[in-house]
Protein backbone atom coordinates (compact mmCIF):
# COMPACT_ATOMS: atom_id res chain seq x y z
CA UNK A 1 0.00 0.00 0.00
CA UNK A 2 2.70 2.64 0.75
CA UNK A 3 4.27 1.45 -2.14
CA UNK A 4 0.94 1.97 -4.07
CA UNK A 5 0.78 6.05 -2.65
CA UNK A 6 4.17 7.01 -3.81
CA UNK A 7 3.40 5.71 -6.99
CA UNK A 8 0.61 7.47 -6.97
CA UNK A 9 2.01 10.83 -5.66
CA UNK A 10 4.27 10.31 -8.39
CA UNK A 11 2.14 10.33 -10.92
CA UNK A 12 0.06 13.11 -9.78
CA UNK A 13 3.11 15.40 -9.72
CA UNK A 14 3.74 13.98 -13.27
CA UNK A 15 0.71 15.36 -14.66
CA UNK A 16 0.76 17.96 -13.09
CA UNK A 17 4.04 19.27 -14.12
CA UNK A 18 2.95 18.15 -17.78
CA UNK A 19 0.49 20.74 -17.91
CA UNK A 20 1.15 23.78 -19.41
CA UNK A 21 0.44 27.48 -17.58
CA UNK A 22 -0.36 30.51 -19.25
CA UNK A 23 0.18 33.78 -17.61
CA UNK A 24 -2.27 36.49 -18.91
CA UNK A 25 -0.10 40.27 -19.40
CA UNK A 26 -1.81 43.41 -20.20
CA UNK A 27 0.27 44.97 -22.72
CA UNK A 28 0.04 48.68 -23.09
CA UNK A 29 1.40 50.18 -26.10
CA UNK A 30 2.02 53.56 -27.73
CA UNK A 31 2.99 52.25 -31.36
CA UNK A 32 2.57 55.20 -33.04
CA UNK A 33 5.78 57.24 -32.87
CA UNK A 34 3.29 60.80 -34.02
CA UNK A 35 0.52 60.37 -31.81
CA UNK A 36 1.91 59.42 -28.48
CA UNK A 37 -1.45 59.66 -26.85
CA UNK A 38 -2.97 57.17 -28.59
CA UNK A 39 -2.35 54.12 -26.05
CA UNK A 40 -2.94 50.53 -27.03
CA UNK A 41 -4.30 48.23 -24.70
CA UNK A 42 -4.42 44.34 -25.08
CA UNK A 43 -4.14 41.01 -23.71
CA UNK A 44 -1.32 38.49 -24.09
CA UNK A 45 -0.61 35.07 -23.11
CA UNK A 46 2.84 33.52 -22.25
CA UNK A 47 2.15 29.43 -22.22
CA UNK A 48 4.67 28.04 -20.26
CA UNK A 49 5.79 23.96 -20.22
CA UNK A 50 8.73 22.11 -19.25
CA UNK A 51 10.48 22.12 -22.76
CA UNK A 52 8.98 25.84 -23.89
CA UNK A 53 7.35 28.54 -23.37
CA UNK A 54 5.17 30.71 -26.47
CA UNK A 55 3.75 34.56 -26.15
CA UNK A 56 1.50 35.83 -28.38
CA UNK A 57 -1.56 37.82 -29.00
CA UNK A 58 -5.12 36.55 -26.76
CA UNK A 59 -6.40 38.32 -29.85
CA UNK A 60 -4.67 35.77 -32.41
CA UNK A 61 -6.38 32.91 -30.97
CA UNK A 62 -9.63 34.49 -31.22
CA UNK A 63 -8.99 35.99 -34.39
CA UNK A 64 -8.24 31.51 -35.40
CA UNK A 65 -11.09 30.51 -33.87
CA UNK A 66 -13.80 32.68 -35.73
CA UNK A 67 -11.70 32.25 -38.75
CA UNK A 68 -11.79 27.85 -38.51
CA UNK A 69 -15.49 28.50 -37.58
CA UNK A 70 -16.75 30.56 -40.27
CA UNK A 71 -15.14 28.63 -43.36
CA UNK A 72 -16.44 25.09 -41.59
CA UNK A 73 -19.67 26.80 -41.46
CA UNK A 74 -20.42 28.25 -44.75
CA UNK A 75 -16.50 28.97 -46.19
CA UNK A 76 -15.76 32.98 -47.42
CA UNK A 77 -19.16 33.67 -47.69
CA UNK A 78 -19.92 34.01 -44.17
CA UNK A 79 -16.95 35.81 -43.19
CA UNK A 80 -17.55 38.52 -41.09
CA UNK A 81 -15.18 41.48 -41.66
CA UNK A 82 -16.64 43.60 -38.72
CA UNK A 83 -15.93 40.99 -35.91
CA UNK A 84 -12.55 40.27 -37.41
CA UNK A 85 -12.04 44.54 -37.33
CA UNK A 86 -12.30 44.01 -33.54
CA UNK A 87 -9.68 41.23 -33.08
CA UNK A 88 -7.24 43.39 -34.87
CA UNK A 89 -3.96 42.96 -32.80
CA UNK A 90 -0.48 45.44 -32.51
CA UNK A 91 1.01 41.97 -31.63
CA UNK A 92 1.31 40.75 -34.61
CA UNK A 93 4.71 38.58 -33.81
CA UNK A 94 4.92 35.42 -31.77
CA UNK A 95 7.71 34.16 -29.55
CA UNK A 96 8.98 30.91 -28.48
CA UNK A 97 11.43 30.02 -25.83
CA UNK A 98 13.02 26.55 -26.38
CA UNK A 99 14.23 26.00 -22.37
CA UNK A 100 16.44 23.00 -23.18
CA UNK A 101 18.66 24.76 -26.47
CA UNK A 102 17.81 28.26 -24.52
CA UNK A 103 16.88 29.21 -28.11
CA UNK A 104 14.47 32.30 -28.78
CA UNK A 105 12.66 31.87 -31.94
CA UNK A 106 10.81 35.07 -33.20
CA UNK A 107 8.19 34.87 -35.65
CA UNK A 108 6.31 38.07 -37.66
CA UNK A 109 4.56 38.22 -40.77
CA UNK A 110 5.73 40.89 -43.49
CA UNK A 111 3.56 41.04 -46.57
CA UNK A 112 2.53 37.26 -47.50
CA UNK A 113 4.93 34.91 -45.74
CA UNK A 114 6.07 35.15 -42.00
CA UNK A 115 9.79 35.27 -41.04
CA UNK A 116 11.28 33.18 -38.36
CA UNK A 117 14.80 34.16 -36.89
CA UNK A 118 16.72 32.95 -34.04
CA UNK A 119 17.98 35.84 -31.61
CA UNK A 120 20.96 36.57 -31.21
CA UNK A 121 21.58 38.94 -28.64
CA UNK A 122 21.45 37.61 -25.08
CA UNK A 123 20.30 39.76 -22.71
CA UNK A 124 22.50 41.26 -20.28
CA UNK A 125 20.45 41.62 -16.50
CA UNK A 126 21.39 43.66 -13.81
CA UNK A 127 19.71 42.72 -11.19
CA UNK A 128 19.05 45.15 -8.14
CA UNK A 129 18.55 45.10 -4.06
CA UNK A 130 15.44 46.88 -4.56
CA UNK A 131 12.22 44.49 -3.81
CA UNK A 132 8.47 45.33 -3.23
CA UNK A 133 5.09 43.69 -3.78
CA UNK A 134 3.10 43.41 -7.20
CA UNK A 135 -0.07 42.19 -6.27
CA UNK A 136 0.58 39.02 -4.29
CA UNK A 137 4.07 38.65 -5.42
CA UNK A 138 6.98 39.60 -3.61
CA UNK A 139 9.19 41.06 -6.60
CA UNK A 140 13.01 42.20 -7.04
CA UNK A 141 14.02 44.55 -9.69
CA UNK A 142 16.20 44.35 -12.77
CA UNK A 143 17.26 46.35 -16.11
CA UNK A 144 18.56 45.67 -19.18
CA UNK A 145 19.16 47.54 -22.32
CA UNK A 146 17.50 45.67 -25.40
CA UNK A 147 16.62 46.64 -28.20
CA UNK A 148 17.39 50.32 -28.30
CA UNK A 149 15.21 50.62 -25.14
CA UNK A 150 16.12 50.67 -21.65
CA UNK A 151 13.90 47.89 -19.49
CA UNK A 152 13.16 47.90 -16.22
CA UNK A 153 11.39 44.84 -14.97
CA UNK A 154 10.03 43.41 -11.62
CA UNK A 155 10.14 39.26 -11.11
CA UNK A 156 8.81 36.99 -8.44
CA UNK A 157 10.56 33.86 -7.04
CA UNK A 158 7.35 32.92 -5.77
CA UNK A 159 6.52 30.96 -8.92
CA UNK A 160 8.79 28.25 -10.26
CA UNK A 161 9.46 29.75 -13.41
CA UNK A 162 12.30 31.93 -15.02
CA UNK A 163 10.49 33.43 -17.89
CA UNK A 164 8.61 36.33 -18.96
CA UNK A 165 6.86 37.91 -21.52
CA UNK A 166 8.01 39.05 -24.69
CA UNK A 167 11.77 38.04 -24.94
CA UNK A 168 12.78 38.68 -21.64
CA UNK A 169 14.19 35.59 -20.32
CA UNK A 170 17.14 34.68 -17.91
CA UNK A 171 16.69 36.04 -14.95
CA UNK A 172 15.90 34.00 -11.32
CA UNK A 173 12.39 33.83 -11.59
CA UNK A 174 9.18 35.00 -13.38
CA UNK A 175 8.59 38.29 -14.90
CA UNK A 176 5.37 40.22 -13.57
CA UNK A 177 5.95 43.81 -14.46
CA UNK A 178 8.07 45.18 -17.38
CA UNK A 179 8.32 49.20 -18.67
CA UNK A 180 10.42 50.36 -20.82
CA UNK A 181 12.15 53.49 -19.73
CA UNK A 182 10.16 56.05 -22.64
CA UNK A 183 6.63 54.70 -21.11
CA UNK A 184 5.84 53.46 -24.49
CA UNK A 185 5.62 49.70 -23.68
CA UNK A 186 4.60 47.78 -20.51
CA UNK A 187 3.48 44.22 -19.78
CA UNK A 188 1.94 43.91 -16.51
CA UNK A 189 1.01 40.23 -15.54
CA UNK A 190 -2.71 40.14 -14.49
CA UNK A 191 -3.60 36.08 -13.68
CA UNK A 192 -2.74 32.62 -14.48
CA UNK A 193 -4.16 29.16 -15.33
CA UNK A 194 -3.39 25.86 -16.29
CA UNK A 195 -4.11 25.07 -19.70
CA UNK A 196 -4.56 21.27 -21.48
CA UNK A 197 -1.67 22.28 -24.09
CA UNK A 198 -0.38 24.65 -26.22
CA UNK A 199 -3.06 26.46 -28.75
CA UNK A 200 -2.52 25.45 -32.56
CA UNK A 201 -1.70 28.20 -34.49
CA UNK A 202 -3.00 28.67 -38.14
CA UNK A 203 -0.28 29.61 -40.42
CA UNK A 204 -1.13 31.95 -44.34
CA UNK A 205 1.15 31.94 -46.11
CA UNK A 206 5.31 30.52 -46.09
CA UNK A 207 7.27 30.14 -43.03
CA UNK A 208 10.90 31.64 -44.16
CA UNK A 209 13.73 30.99 -41.93
CA UNK A 210 16.29 33.89 -42.00
CA UNK A 211 19.04 34.89 -39.73
CA UNK A 212 18.06 38.48 -37.74
CA UNK A 213 20.02 40.91 -39.89
CA UNK A 214 18.75 39.56 -42.81
CA UNK A 215 14.70 40.21 -41.31
CA UNK A 216 15.51 43.71 -40.54
CA UNK A 217 16.42 44.12 -44.25
CA UNK A 218 13.55 42.92 -45.31
CA UNK A 219 11.76 44.80 -42.69
CA UNK A 220 12.96 47.91 -44.49
CA UNK A 221 12.13 46.75 -47.59
CA UNK A 222 8.65 46.55 -46.63
CA UNK A 223 8.35 49.66 -45.07
CA UNK A 224 9.79 51.55 -48.24
CA UNK A 225 7.42 49.66 -50.83
CA UNK A 226 5.00 47.78 -49.29
CA UNK A 227 3.00 46.60 -52.32
CA UNK A 228 6.43 46.05 -54.35
CA UNK A 229 7.59 43.72 -51.79
CA UNK A 230 4.50 42.06 -51.93
CA UNK A 231 4.89 41.49 -55.46
CA UNK A 232 8.22 39.84 -55.26
CA UNK A 233 7.30 37.40 -52.78
CA UNK A 234 5.84 33.89 -54.79
CA UNK A 235 2.34 34.13 -55.86
CA UNK A 236 2.50 37.74 -54.91
CA UNK A 237 0.31 40.41 -57.26
CA UNK A 238 -3.27 40.92 -57.87
CA UNK A 239 -3.25 39.94 -61.59
CA UNK A 240 -7.19 39.34 -62.16
CA UNK A 241 -9.93 40.57 -61.03
CA UNK A 242 -11.42 39.27 -57.81
CA UNK A 243 -14.83 38.52 -56.54
CA UNK A 244 -15.10 40.45 -52.87
CA UNK A 245 -18.07 39.28 -50.78
CA UNK A 246 -21.00 40.70 -53.39
CA UNK A 247 -19.34 43.61 -54.34
CA UNK A 248 -19.05 42.31 -57.61
CA UNK A 249 -15.79 42.39 -59.88
CA UNK A 250 -13.02 44.49 -58.78
CA UNK A 251 -10.27 46.76 -60.93
CA UNK A 252 -6.68 45.14 -60.14
CA UNK A 253 -5.33 48.30 -60.27
CA UNK A 254 -7.88 49.81 -57.85
CA UNK A 255 -7.36 46.96 -55.60
CA UNK A 256 -3.65 47.53 -55.61
CA UNK A 257 -3.86 51.88 -54.82
CA UNK A 258 -6.71 50.67 -51.57
CA UNK A 259 -4.23 48.03 -50.40
CA UNK A 260 -1.21 50.31 -50.47
CA UNK A 261 -3.22 52.87 -48.98
CA UNK A 262 -4.28 50.72 -46.20
CA UNK A 263 -0.54 49.24 -45.59
CA UNK A 264 0.96 52.52 -45.38
CA UNK A 265 -1.96 53.64 -43.08
CA UNK A 266 -1.00 50.62 -40.80
CA UNK A 267 2.96 51.36 -40.93
CA UNK A 268 2.13 54.57 -39.82
CA UNK A 269 0.32 53.80 -37.05
CA UNK A 270 3.26 51.23 -35.96
CA UNK A 271 5.71 53.87 -36.26
CA UNK A 272 7.19 53.64 -32.44
CA UNK A 273 8.09 49.32 -32.47
CA UNK A 274 9.67 47.99 -29.69
CA UNK A 275 12.44 47.05 -30.53
CA UNK A 276 14.32 50.22 -32.40
CA UNK A 277 17.82 48.80 -33.31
Amino acid sequence: MKKLGILATVLLMQTAFAQTNRFVYQVTMKPDASNKADVKTENAYLDISAEKSMFYSENRIKRDSVMKANFQSSGARGFNRDQMESLRSNINYSIEKDKKNQKILYKDRLGRDIYSYEEDRPLDWKILSETTKIGEYKVQKAETDFGGRKWTVWFTTDLPYQDGPYKFTGLPGLVVKAEDSEGDYSFDLMKNYKISDFPEMTTFGNIIKVKRSDYVKQQEKFKADPMSFVNSQRGGGISAPMRMGGGGNQNPADMRKRMEERVKEELKKNSNPIELK
